[in-house]
């Protein structure tokens, strides 16, 4: 069952919790925890945890994330990305922060932003090749 539990900062934390599968494409403006199945797209503008049983079909754009569960498909994080041991990736990273514990998986392409370039790699600084 998908619920809302309200934070003491008063921000929403949006949970799909473990036995519930959504099918569809998710928007909010909070938190949001998966425990259970997603096939589909995930916006957000606050955080996203994926945990130990959390599984993501489609892409993923939000503000920071931890993953410990499986991701198929693309995430986009504008800030901080955390990959957990107990994480499996397959598929795209683009995120400006990335932290990966020893034990996580991940198989795909990782773009990481460097101010303004925008994911693009570092342009060498003078009197570099």
């Amino acid at each position: 069952m998908a619920k809302i539990i309200e934070t003491d900062n008063g921000t929403a934390v949006n949970l799909i919790s473990q036995g519930t599968e959504i099918t569809g494409d998710v928007k909010s403006t909070g938190d949001v925890r998966i425990d259970g199945v997603l096939n589909g797209n995930m916006v957000t503008r606050g955080k996203v945890v994926i945990g130990p049983t959390g599984r993501v079909k489609g892409e993923v754009e939000c503000k920071n994330s931890e993953v410990s569960g499986l991701i198929e498909g693309k995430i986009t994080v504008t800030q901080l990305l955390i990959l957990k041991a107990s994480s499996k990736i397959n598929g795209t990273i683009v995120t400006d922060k990335l932290s990966i514990e020893p034990g996580a998986l991940f198989t795909g392409n990782c773009s990481m932003k460097d101010g303004d370039n925008g994911g693009t790699a570092a342009k060498p600084k003078e009197g570099e090749k």
